[in-house]
């Protein structure tokens, strides 16, 4: 991308409404692949070849099939454990039919494969599940299975799950104006919204996020977050709560659903107020404790030690797929009940289409926002944790199917991947429901 720093911006904030495109004058998946490339590899890499946070290198395309899977150099982070306890069990029963899978591309229409799709979407490690098993696992590039990887927006669906978890257990009320909790909200435009509306992020908030203007909102708000260098002289707020407190109202809240991320970091405050943790130590109570994760994951964090709920969650990819599956079995995983049944149930029957609708996401039509999560309404019943450059979790109850995926697509937004991804996992489920083994 010829602007680096238009490429964080999207990268770190957008649920574009862009119609898909193909990535046109990018390296395809196997030219860009960043250990052929030699990114950041020698003592120290060649100056042509090194990847630095001050000059936003590290999210330009192709640097981003490395950066992505090495987070934590570029990044202040915190870990978030797993705790002493057993790993939990994920069954292997590799197919070998899967690949072959066939599916029509959306608006083009045009014929692909299931690993076709893989390469398309420059993923960097996926994992299909079926009936609790581990059916179809690749990695390539940079990550490894035991590394670690950005799941960029996914993150909210991990923070939206505990936060509702707080709803159902009365910590938290849907109802109740975000300033009970967060009284240093009340002058700010969440002060009148309520915990329900920022989380189905149907604020109305003044907050563009005009990625050709430097001084538009989303600029302010990812320099305070430490996302992005701050250029000299530099006197706005430093942290992310400081932020928050700037963020004006326009129109009212509850009338159609607005992608903006800054929903997203007072959910995360919400849940650190009313549980009087840090964000990463409610992560490892709530899930990676009980999960029985394979590994310690870790949050990027601000200048003041808070973890960015938006967007900055590191993970191994089978302990993605620990999670996601734990949402397709309705919140019960590792012989326990970690989310509650009726939770899950909420989240996947979504929320107002027609607020949805207002959006404009020509590929998702028909879906809702709810909880942190994107609802498909079909017939399957899925929903999904989405991530800019590709990341997800799709949830498919009845095909008894979860996916995970760790990418690194040259262009942010998800509608540039939907149109080879949302019709290869429909081909998948209907192929897995077709002929189980």
């Amino acid at each position: 991308m010829k602007n680096p720093l238009l490429a964080l911006a999207l990268s770190l904030l957008t649920g574009s409404t862009a119609m898909a495109q193909a990535p046109a004058n990018f390296l395809d998946a196997k030219a860009s692949d960043p250990i052929a490339m030699g990114w950041m590899i020698g003592s120290p890499p060649p100056p042509e070849r090194t990847i630095r946070f001050e000059d936003s290198s590290f999210l330009q395309f192709p640097q981003i099939r490395w950066t992505f899977s090495h987070w934590r150099e570029l990044f202040p982070t915190v870990g978030v454990s797993r705790g002493a306890g057993p790993v939990s069990r994920l069954p292997v029963a590799q197919r070998t039919d899967l690949d072959g899978v066939t599916f029509t591309t959306l608006g083009a229409n045009q014929p692909m494969t299931w690993g076709q799709s893989v390469a398309a979407n420059y993923t960097d490690g996926i994992v299909v599940m079926h009936k609790g098993a581990i059916v179809y696992e690749r990695y390539f590039g940079a990550l490894k299975p035991e590394g670690m990887h950005i799941a960029h927006s996914a993150t909210k669906s991990f923070v939206g799950t505990i936060a509702a978890t707080l709803v159902a257990e009365g910590k938290l009320d849907r109802d109740a104006k975000v300033s009970r909790y967060l009284p240093e909200l009340k002058d700010s435009a969440f002060g009148d919204a309520t915990v329900g509306q920022v989380l189905d992020m149907t604020t109305g908030l003044e907050y563009t996020e005009n990625y050709a203007d430097p001084n538009s909102d989303a600029w302010n708000f990812v320099r305070a977050a430490s996302l992005l260098p701050r250029p000299a002289g530099y006197s706005g707020p430093t942290t992310s709560y400081d932020y928050l407190k700037t963020v004006k109202k326009a129109g009212e809240h509850g009338q159609a659903f607005a992608y903006k991320s800054v929903n997203t970091e007072v959910v995360g405050w919400l849940v650190s107020r009313v549980t009087g943790q840090h964000l990463e130590q409610v992560l490892s109570e709530r899930l990676w404790q009980p999960l029985g994760m394979e590994q310690d994951g870790y949050m990027q964090v601000d200048s003041n030690g808070a973890a960015y709920a938006a967007g900055g969650l590191n993970l191994q990819l089978r302990d993605f797929a620990r999670f996601c599956e734990m949402m397709r079995l309705g919140g019960r995983f590792n012989g326990r009940q970690i989310v509650p049944a009726a939770v899950v149930a909420d989240i996947a029957r979504g929320a107002s289409k027609a607020n949805f609708a207002k959006a404009g996401y020509a590929t998702l039509p028909g879906w809702s926002y709810h909880n942190q999560w994107w609802v498909s309404h079909n017939d399957n019943g899925a929903f999904m944790a989405r991530g800019v450059h590709g990341q997800a979790c799709y949830v498919d109850p009845k095909a008894e199917m979860s996916i995970v995926r760790f990418a690194s697509f040259p262009l942010a937004a998800n509608g540039n991947l939907d149109p080879t991804s949302l019709p290869a996992y429909d081909a998948l489920a209907k192929h897995l429901m077709a002929h189980p083994r």
